[in-house]
């Protein structure tokens, strides 16, 4: 959960900065937080299944 906050923080420095930023750096940066969020996102519900197994 920690992380999870640490990672919002940098998230919101990033989009507060993304005003000053050229548009393809504001592109890459948005293309890793959404691959991130996808990773996140595959590893909780891969996660949730294994344990509703159990």
């Amino acid at each position: 959960m920690l992380f999870l906050v640490a990672a919002l923080l940098l998230l919101g420095v990033v989009l507060g900065s993304v005003a000053y930023l050229p548009l393809p750096v504001t592109v890459v940066l948005a293309t890793v937080v959404v691959v991130w969020l996808a990773l996140f996102t595959v590893r909780e519900r891969r996660r949730r299944s294994r344990a509703g197994r159990a």
